[in-house]
């Protein structure tokens, strides 16, 4: 399970920071952080999927959000045992 969330949390690390660093034109001297390599990216993804750059960005974070959800369900429903242990048990006594 720790290998599964590594291997989730690192590309999508490395994807937002970068896409941030670019968007701003925070470079630090280097040429794959420049605005222009971001619009380059962008427009090339577009020309091969046959869609308008300015689209790719919204579909990118929207797959984001349902692969998070889909390893934090898996997480869950690994580890629901221990939540439910957990969690304190209440009773409901029926008043007469």
């Amino acid at each position: 399970m720790k290998w599964l969330l590594i291997f989730w949390a690192a590309p999508v690390t490395l994807l937002t920071g970068w896409y941030g660093l670019s968007y701003y034109d925070m470079s630090f001297g280097v040429f794959m952080l420049t605005r222009q390599a971001h619009d380059l990216v962008f427009a090339i993804y577009g020309h091969v999927l046959g869609i308008p750059p300015e689209t790719i960005p919204p579909l990118v974070a929207r797959a984001m959000v349902v692969d998070s959800a889909i390893v934090f369900a898996l997480v869950g429903l690994r580890k629901r045992r221990q939540f439910q242990s957990s969690m304190p048990t209440t009773r409901i006594v029926a008043s007469q």
